[in-house]
């Protein structure tokens, strides 16, 4: 008998279109994920910002778990409310807030200061970022010297019962004139400046402000209000001032010129 020759099978040479196409297709899904990743809807992303900012700003509500279902009318509404504030808008209304408490501090120390402002020893300063009471070293001081002066009590007392309430940062620059100083306790008006800005903070804390609160910086002669070629301005330079403020950094960020 005849063999039967074995018939060859063919190869097929189009397998590798389906790995091929397979590749392509998760290639296609992959850029597709990346373009949607990269992709951010700018309107829907302000308005869940603001949302946001605002939810945080305003105190809760109510304490109910949240309902499922249809929303009641007053979650609603307060949602309505939330769309319509906006960040700035609450920014402004701080910032109008501390104005008014700035201007309640300084009408507070003006009105129990009265007699030393009419006389020229005191001087209050203020701004939307603080207030500043400026006191002539001589109402506090002796030449030289950064020794409260037994007559300066009543002064830090009636200043004491103004600030002890209040939650605000305070303060204490010590400043002098430019005429050089030299005694075995203070080799130069930085250090004099600093002992008195100390002495006043160390008064005050004595009299129910919190020391947490308070800080002493001496300035020396580097931060003139006037000219020291003139008498006048030398004692005008001469001076300690009180500075409470109404953010604790206001007074670093804007420097000693502030924002009248």
């Amino acid at each position: 008998m005849r063999r039967r020759k074995k018939q060859h099978e063919e190869e097929n040479l189009d397998r590798w279109l389906v790995s091929y196409a397979d590749f392509i297709t998760l290639l296609f899904a992959f850029f597709v994920v990346m373009y949607s990743m990269s992709s951010i809807n700018e309107g829907k992303y302000r308005v869940l910002s603001d949302t946001l900012v605002a939810a945080f700003k305003t105190p809760p509500k109510s304490l109910d778990p949240i309902q499922i279902g249809e929303e009641p009318k007053t979650i609603l509404k307060e949602k309505k409310v939330l769309q319509e504030i906006k960040p700035i808008d609450l920014l402004q209304k701080e910032q109008n807030t501390e104005n008014k408490e700035m201007a309640i501090i300084a009408d507070r120390v003006t009105n129990s200061l009265q007699p030393l402002i009419k006389k020229g020893l005191v001087n209050i300063n203020q701004n939307k970022l603080w207030v500043e009471v400026e006191l002539n070293n001589s109402l506090l001081f002796d030449i030289g010297s950064a020794e409260l002066e037994s007559e300066s009590r009543g002064v830090i007392a009636k200043l004491a019962k103004i600030l002890a309430p209040l939650p605000n940062q305070i303060d204490v620059e010590g400043h002098t004139d430019n005429i050089p100083i030299r005694n075995e306790i203070y080799p130069t008006n930085w250090e004099l400046s600093a002992a008195r800005s100390a002495s006043l903070v160390r008064a005050l804390s004595r009299r129910g402000v919190k020391p947490s609160r308070l800080t002493a910086i001496g300035y020396g002669q580097y931060r003139p209000k006037a000219s020291n070629k003139t008498s006048n301005g030398r004692q005008t330079n001469r001076r300690v001032a009180v500075v409470i403020l109404a953010d604790k950094n206001a007074r670093r960020m804007v420097g000693i010129e502030g924002t009248k």
